[in-house]
């Protein structure tokens, strides 16, 4: 079997994962992660699947984008490359930094300069941001792993002063604290 990251793109309707399933399975293709969401009118969906060694990666693109033409998605297959990640066995804590405050350009290349430059791997980011000064209409919300051996004193001291540069609320938690502050 082989496994490509297939990425589809397009404006959103009713139907999409359906019709992209769809065809992941009369191609006998096996879905194996999925990642959706809708960008302002846009749908971004990313699937990752494995898929019959008879049908090649520009196969597989070429018969999805037929058979979507109709919805008139973009689609793009990429082949997933299994790389060592050599991360020198770093064991590393999920945390969740959140950022609110007025809409500028350059907030989330500050924040992540910051993340960056203490080797924090950004896992999810959702960014909101509906414009103007109301601080609450613009949000991002980070999911990081830090690695144990990072100092997060510093780290917190960086991304505090980074985002009282760009006038923004900045809150870092442990996922574990974030998810049971914010249950419902």
């Amino acid at each position: 079997m082989n496994k490509a990251v297939i990425s589809v793109l397009g404006q959103d309707r009713p139907g999409i994962i359906a019709a992209v399933t769809s065809i992941l399975f009369k191609l006998d293709c096996n879905i194996e992660n999925i990642n959706q969401t809708i960008l302002q009118s846009e749908f971004s969906g990313i699937f990752i699947a494995s898929f019959p060694s008879d049908i090649s990666n520009d196969e597989l693109c070429a018969r999805l984008s037929k058979d979507l033409s109709h919805l008139k998605l973009h689609v793009h297959v990429k082949p997933l490359e299994h790389e060592e990640k050599d991360h020198s066995g770093s064991i590393c804590e999920p945390f969740v930094i959140t950022t609110i405050g007025p809409d500028r350009k350059g907030l989330v290349a500050g924040i992540t300069a910051v993340i960056a430059k203490h080797g924090v791997n950004v896992t999810n980011l959702k960014a909101v941001f509906k414009g103007g000064d109301n601080p609450s209409d613009n949000i991002m919300i980070y999911e990081v792993d830090i690695p144990c051996d990072t100092d997060q004193n510093l780290l917190r001291s960086e991304l505090r002063k980074k985002a009282s540069e760009m006038g923004l609320d900045i809150s870092i938690q442990h996922r574990n604290i974030f998810m049971s502050i914010n249950r419902i």
